[in-house]
């Protein structure tokens, strides 16, 4: 089950990002099709703490190529970057308690809108501001 289709618009330039970008999206397709097939909580806390992983990592690259050109919007793109790793802790957290509809429909949601949105607006931006 796909959650996220990768689409030649997420290719940044930067192939290092670019590798990551098609990650997080195997990542997220996995999770998002392991939750619909009604695997166990265990499992599914797995793969929670793989994607924010990999989405932590992922981050600290982009924060890094920022930093390294001054990039004017730093701060604020970083900003953006703690907030969706609090969703993705909240939701960790929060679905101890809760039945798997409830918790995959909630991160599957958040992580989607991140990525399309995230992307569109802010790594864009970005891209195109380094020339890239």
């Amino acid at each position: 089950m796909t959650l996220i289709e990768w689409r030649k618009e997420f290719e940044t330039g930067i192939p290092g990002v670019d590798h990551e970008h098609r990650e997080l999206v195997d990542v997220i397709n996995r999770l998002h099709g392991h939750m619909a097939g009604g695997v166990d909580r265990t499992r599914v806390t797995e793969f929670l703490g793989e994607v924010f992983a990999r989405i932590a990592a992922h981050f600290a690259l982009e924060e890094s190529i920022m930093r390294k050109h001054a990039y004017d919007e730093y701060e604020a793109h970083k900003t953006e970057h703690e907030q969706l790793l609090d969703e993705i802790r909240d939701i960790m957290d929060a679905q101890q308690g809760l039945p798997p509809p409830d918790y995959g429909d909630s991160l599957s949601s958040a992580v989607r809108d991140w990525f399309v949105n995230h992307f569109k607006s802010k790594d864009a931006r970005l891209h195109k501001k380094l020339g890239v």
